[in-house]
Formats: C-alpha cells, structure tokens, sequence
C-alpha cells in the first residue's frame, strides 16, 4: 500500500486527503498533537512536523498487541473482554483476515497501565490457556510488543542526520480535513505559503511524518514500467543515480506476476546534471540498451 502523498501549504493550512486521515483514524472535530523539527542546511528537507493521535507523555505506555483468534463468531467480543479485565485501553485498531474461515488477527494499539505490563499480561493468558479457561478458548495466541514510538522523534537519525525540536505543540482540532499550522506555529512557519510538502503515514503507529522542502528543491515524479525479476528496478535507477538526481520516495507494484511492474518515483532534481527537459530522452536512451521492456510512462514537475 501506498503510504505517502505530496500537497502544497494553503492559507498555512496542510489538507489531509479522505483516505490517509481513514487509516490514521483522524476525525473531524478531533484532537492532533505534533512536534516541529528543523533540519541543518544542505539537504532536501527544511522542517518536518510529526503528527500523532496522542500526546507524547503517553508514549512509554503505548503498545502493539496483536490477538490471533478463531475465525469464529464471538471470539473478537472474548479477545475485547480478556483485554477490558487486564485494564488495557484500546486506541485505534484493525481486523486482518489472516487465514480465511480458520484465523483472524485482530492489531491493536494500546495504552497499558505501566511500561512493562505486556509480560504480566501474557503470563496471565498462558495461564488461562493451560487451565483450558473458556474465558480465552477462542484466543490461539497474544504478541505484545512496546510500540516504540520514541524512535521517530528521536533528534538523530541511524544515518546521522541531526534534527532541531523547535516546539512541541498543543493539541488543534482537525477542521475540514486540514491542520491549522498557525495555530500553534505561526510565528515560526512565516514563509511556507505554497511550499511543496510530503506526508507520510507510519501505519504501525498511526503516526504521519509532513516534511517541508526548501524553496530551491526541483522535484520531479517520474512513473516506469519494468520487468518484474530480481535486479529490474536496481537497472532502471542507475541512471537516475548517474544524473546525479536525490530519491526521495520509491513506490513499485506488480502489474503482471513475474513479467511487470510499475515504478514510481519522487526525487529532486535540484543538482542534476541533466535538465528537466533533456531527461526524458536520456531516461529513454539508457533502457534501449537494457534487456527486457524497460519504458518511461511520464515524468512531471511537483510544484
């Protein structure tokens, strides 16, 4: 699944497509929290603002529980009421169809009293389960693992890119689809007005990343169809690496099993050693030279 969107800034306000805030969960008229970072010059990005259904004092306690059950009637209402006698508090979550008509995977996040009582909790069922409780009998199995939400507002990256906490935000009220930037950082976020950005949605944690590019970054989406074989879209980025052009985001899917797929890329151009309009045709010339069908679908500016 596609889990990214680009949108421009608009009266400081970022708009937050139907179908990104229905996977977040978002609802109109209800609470966002965020955080602002700032980046260091020299790369792509200039803030990023991470948007979260809970506060962050609440972060330590948050954790994925993933319920396997019998893909029977009234084993969710038994996995709901085992969670409700432990004092779990269910946040947001989703039914997966695991194996049909004989498992369902129900994936929660979950707020627990205190950090560490996932353990307890398990011990608790694998008791249950070895007295034949029927209280679990159409539970098979619990995964309890701290969500780690932490990492992503971590200031450093694994790559070791630092970034600044400027401000760590109130909570605004989700209007008309939007986030309100001015808000809570108006004096900050002077001159966004029309600034391409991207939001991406951690769907583990229901969390969306909005990056702010700077004003100079050219970016560029340009759409492929390649073989579907080990290697293809190594082969159909290299000569966008050799043209010296930055990826920001990759997104590929299958079109026919072992013969295509389609390849869609967003990268900034900003440095490239090719014009826009020369890139094309150097694209087009380099997969003549390929083995399999290797086509450029489109390329257009993003801003």
């Amino acid at each position: 699944m596609k889990s990214w969107e680009f949108t421009k800034i608009v009266d400081n306000k970022i708009r937050i497509d139907s179908w990104l805030a229905s996977v977040m969960g978002l609802v109109e008229g209800g609470y966002i929290y965020s955080t602002l970072f700032k980046y260091p010059e020299g790369g792509p990005k200039r803030y990023e603002l991470l948007l979260s259904m809970y506060p962050q004092e609440n972060f330590r306690t948050l954790t994925h529980v993933n319920i396997f059950m019998e893909d029977i009637p009234g084993s969710t209402v038994q996995s709901a009421r085992f969670l409700s006698d432990q004092g779990v508090n269910v946040l947001n979550s989703v039914s997966l169809n695991g194996i049909s008509d004989t498992t369902i995977i129900w994936s929660l996040m979950a707020e627990l009293n205190f950090a560490g009582e996932g353990d307890i909790i398990k011990e608790r069922f694998a008791a249950l389960k070895a007295m034949g409780d029927p209280s679990v009998d159409k539970i098979k199995y619990i995964s309890i693992k701290p969500a780690k939400i932490g990492r992503i507002f971590r200031k450093e990256s694994d790559s070791g890119t630092v970034k600044e906490e400027l401000r760590h935000g109130a909570p605004v009220t989700f209007t008309d689809g939007t986030f309100d930037l001015s808000a809570e950082y108006g004096d900050i976020l002077t001159d966004i007005e029309g600034t391409e950005v991207m939001l991406t949605l951690d769907m583990s944690s229901w969390i969306v990343s909005i990056v702010f590019f700077r004003k100079d970054t050219n970016l560029i989406e340009v759409n492929m169809r390649i073989p579907d074989r080990p290697g293809s879209i190594n082969k159909a980025l290299e000569i966008v690496a050799a043209a010296n052009i930055n990826l920001i985001s990759v997104f590929s899917k299958i079109v026919i099993a072992y013969q295509a797929m389609s390849l869609e890329i967003v990268a900034d151009m900003k440095d490239s050693c090719v014009s826009f309009e020369d890139l094309p045709g150097t694209i087009e010339g380099y997969y003549k030279d390929l083995r399999g069908v290797y086509e450029l679908e489109g390329i257009r500016r993003l801003g």
